[in-house]
C-alpha cells in the first residue's frame, strides 16, 4: 500500500512538472503564423496586398459585427469593439496567417440567453471565463484533438444554429417590439401574439436587402454585397421618410442611444473601445458558478469553429497552422475583450475566406481590417445611425442561409450510418428546442460515446494459432494478440478473451506490438487480468511492447518477477521462454529401482 501511495505521489509530481514546463514553453506558441511569415520575408508589395485585403474584409465585417451584436440584444458598438480587439490580438498572437477573428453567428445562440438572464455584465464575464478555458486548452496541447469532434455533431450544431438565427430575425424583419423570451418556441409564440403590429415598411426593407444580397454576387464580385445592399437600403429609408407620409422604418439611431457630454444621442458613440470593468461590482462566486456551463459552451464552440476555419484556410492558401497557438491567442483575446466592452469572439470562416480571396499575404491583413473598423467607428458613427434594423436582420438571414448547408444536412441524413444520423438530429434538435449550452454538453457526450464505440471496434484480443509463429506453441501455453489503443472504451472487451486462460495452462503470452498506447482504464483492466492469472499460478510474458506502453507499465510497478512475469522482444522469443518455464515446472523423472536394473555380466 505504501509503495502504491509513493508511486501515486511521484505521478502527481510528474504531472505538475509537465504542466509547469508547458507554461514555460507557451511563449514559443504565441505568434506562430506571424513568425513564420516574417522568417520568409515581408516586402512592400506584401504590405500593399495586406492593406487592400484588410480594407475588403473590414467593409464586410463592419455591418456584420453590428448585426451580430444586435442579434445578441446588446448595442451594436460592442460587436465593433469585439472585431477591433480580437482582430488585432488574434492576428498577431495566433497560429494562422489569414484567420479573421470577431463576433460570429454561431455565438448568437449561446450569448442571447446569457444577456436575457444576466445582462451585458454577465455576458462579458462569461466570455472572459471562456478565454481562460481556451488558454488552458492551448497550454495542454489539446488543439489537435478538436479535429476529432465527429462530423455529425458539428453538422447538427451548424444547422440548428442557422435555424435559430433565422427565426430570431423575425422580430426586426417584421418591425415588432417583443418582451424578452426564453427559448425558440416561446419566442415564436410572442411573435404570433404580436402579429397585429407588423410594420410593412420594415418587411419591404428586409426584402430589398435580401434580394440585393442574393443578386449582387451573381453580377459583380469586386464590391462586397453587404456594403451595397445596406447603403441602398439606408438611402431608401432616408428618402422615403421625407417623401412618403406615414413612412416609418426602425433604424439604429431610433433604437439605440448613448450619453456623451451629458447629452443623449442616437446611434453609436464616435469613440474607440475604452477600458471598463466588465462586471460592475456584481461579480461573486454564485454568478461565476452559474455562468460556468455557458462559458464552457462558448469555449468549446469557439475552439471548434476557429480551428475548422483554420483548416479551411490552410486548404485554400496551402499554408499550415498551429492549433495550440491559435487556442491560446483566442483565449487571450476573449480575456481582454470584456475589459473594452467586447463580447465573445472566434475565428470567422466567411471573413477568413474573403481575406484569402482578396489577396492577403500575412496576419497583418487581419490587423489592418481591425484598424479599418476602428477608424470607421470613430469617423462614420453619425452615418451608422441611418442603418435600418430590418436591413441588418436581412443580412443575418442570408448569413444563416449560407452557414446552414441544408443540402449537405439532408444528404447526410440519407447516406450516413444510423448512429451518426441519430447523433446529428439530436444535436440539431437540442440546439433548436433548448439552447447551445445543453446542445454542446450533450454533443460532447455523444462524441465521447462515438469515440468509445470506435475504440471498442479497433481494439481486439485474438487467440493466435500455431501457424502464426516460427516456434511451435507447446501444450499449456496460450498466445494472445492485442491490437489497437487500449482505451477506456475497449479495455474490458479486449481483456475478456483472457478469461479463458487458466486451468491446464501454465503460461500466457500477450503480444502487444500493435498497442500504441493505453489509458488508466486500460491499465486497471490489464492489472486485474494479471492478478487473476497470477492467482491461477499462470506466468505472463509481454511480447513486443512499444516504448510508450513499456514506460506506462514500468511506472505502474508491473516489473519482471521470476515465475510470474517476464518481457520478451517478440513472440517467438516469448514462446522459447515459455518452453524453458515449462521444463522447470515438470517433475523430475524417478530414479530406477534395484530390481529393474539389468544383471551385471560375469567378469
Amino acid at each position: 500500500m505504501l509503495k502504491r501511495g509513493l508511486r501515486y505521489v511521484d505521478g502527481l509530481s510528474d504531472v505538475f512538472r509537465n504542466q509547469l514546463a508547458l507554461a514555460y514553453r507557451a511563449k514559443d506558441l504565441l505568434g506562430y503564423g506571424l513568425r513564420r511569415k516574417l522568417r520568409e520575408g515581408y516586402t512592400r508589395q506584401d504590405l500593399r496586398a495586406d492593406a487592400l485585403s484588410g480594407l475588403v474584409v473590414g467593409v464586410v465585417a463592419l455591418p456584420l459585427s453590428m448585426a451580430l451584436a444586435i442579434a445578441c440584444d446588446v448595442p451594436p458598438q460592442h460587436g465593433l469593439y469585439t472585431a477591433i480587439i480580437a482582430g488585432i490580438l488574434c492576428s498577431l498572437l495566433g497560429g494562422t496567417r489569414f484567420q479573421v477573428t470577431g463576433p460570429t453567428a454561431a455565438f448568437v445562440v449561446i450569448l442571447l440567453p446569457i444577456v436575457h438572464k444576466y445582462g451585458l455584465g454577465g455576458l462579458l464575464v462569461a466570455g472572459m471565463m471562456a478565454g481562460v478555458m481556451l488558454v488552458a486548452m492551448g497550454l495542454a496541447r489539446l488543439g489537435r484533438f478538436m479535429q476529432f469532434v465527429p462530423h455529425p455533431v458539428t453538422t447538427g450544431f451548424t444547422m440548428g444554429i442557422a435555424v435559430v438565427i433565422g427565426v430570431f430575425q423575425l422580430k426586426d424583419v417584421l418591425g415588432l417590439s417583443l418582451p424578452r423570451t426564453e427559448g425558440t418556441f416561446e419566442y415564436l409564440s410572442a411573435v404570433w401574439d404580436a402579429r397585429g403590429q407588423v410594420n410593412g415598411w420594415d418587411v419591404a426593407v428586409a426584402v430589398l436587402v435580401v434580394a440585393l444580397l442574393l443578386w449582387l454576387p451573381r453580377v459583380q464580385k469586386r464590391v462586397p454585397a453587404p456594403l451595397v445592399a445596406l447603403a441602398v437600403a439606408s438611402v431608401a429609408v432616408v428618402v422615403c421618410t421625407h417623401l412618403i407620409p406615414g413612412f416609418h422604418a426602425t433604424t439604429i439611431g431610433s433604437k439605440f442611444s448613448y450619453t456623451l457630454g451629458g447629452e443623449t444621442h442616437g446611434g453609436i458613440p464616435p469613440l474607440p473601445p475604452l477600458p471598463i470593468v466588465p462586471w460592475d461590482g456584481s461579480l461573486d462566486f454564485r454568478m461565476v458558478r452559474e455562468l460556468l456551463p455557458s462559458a464552457f459552451a462558448i469555449a468549446m464552440l469557439g475552439a471548434i469553429e476557429s480551428l475548422m476555419a483554420a483548416v479551411v484556410a490552410d486548404g485554400m492558401s496551402g499554408t499550415e497552422h498551429d492549433p495550440n497557438s491559435e487556442l491560446i491567442a483566442l483565449g487571450i483575446a476573449n480575456i481582454v475583450c470584456p475589459f473594452f466592452g467586447g463580447i465573445a469572439a472566434t475565428g470567422a470562416l466567411a471573413r477568413t475566406a474573403t481575406n484569402i480571396r482578396a489577396g492577403a499575404r500575412s496576419p497583418f491583413s487581419a490587423t489592418l481590417h481591425a484598424v479599418f473598423i476602428l477608424t470607421c467607428t470613430i469617423a462614420l458613427a453619425p452615418l451608422v445611425s441611418y442603418l435600418p434594423m430590418a436591413g441588418l436582420a436581412g443580412l443575418l438571414l442570408v448569413v444563416a442561409r449560407n452557414m446552414s448547408e441544408a443540402r449537405h444536412f439532408v444528404r447526410l441524413s440519407r447516406v450516413a450510418p444510423g448512429a451518426d444520423v441519430m447523433v446529428m438530429l439530436t444535436c440539431f434538435g437540442l440546439t433548436v428546442v433548448f439552447d447551445m449550452v445543453v446542445a454542446v454538453t450533450f454533443g460532447i457526450l455523444l462524441a465521447a460515446l462515438l469515440f468509445m464505440k470506435q475504440m471498442a471496434v479497433l481494439t481486439r484480443a485474438n487467440l493466435r494459432s500455431v501457424t502464426d509463429t516460427k516456434v511451435e506453441v507447446p501444450d499449456g501455453v496460450r498466445v494472445y494478440e492485442l491490437a489497437g489503443p487500449l482505451f477506456f472504451g475497449a479495455a474490458k472487451t479486449a481483456m475478456e478473451a483472457l478469461h479463458t486462460a487458466g486451468g491446464t495452462d501454465h503460461t500466457v503470452i500477450l503480444a502487444m506490438q500493435h498497442v500504441p498506447t493505453m489509458d488508466a482504464t486500460g491499465l486497471v483492466a490489464l492489472e486485474s487480468a494479471l492478478d487473476r492469472l497470477h492467482r491461477s499460478k499462470v506466468k505472463v510474458i509481454f511480447a513486443g511492447l512499444t516504448s510508450e506502453v513499456h514506460d506506462i507499465l514500468d511506472r505502474a510497478g508491473i516489473k519482471r518477477s521470476p515465475g510470474r512475469l517476464a518481457y520478451a522482444p517478440d513472440v517467438d522469443t516469448a514462446i522459447s521462454m515459455a518452453i524453458v518455464h515449462a521444463a522447470r515446472l515438470a517433475p523430475p523423472l524417478p530414479a530406477p529401482s534395484q530390481a529393474s536394473r539389468p544383471p551385471l555380466a560375469a567378469s
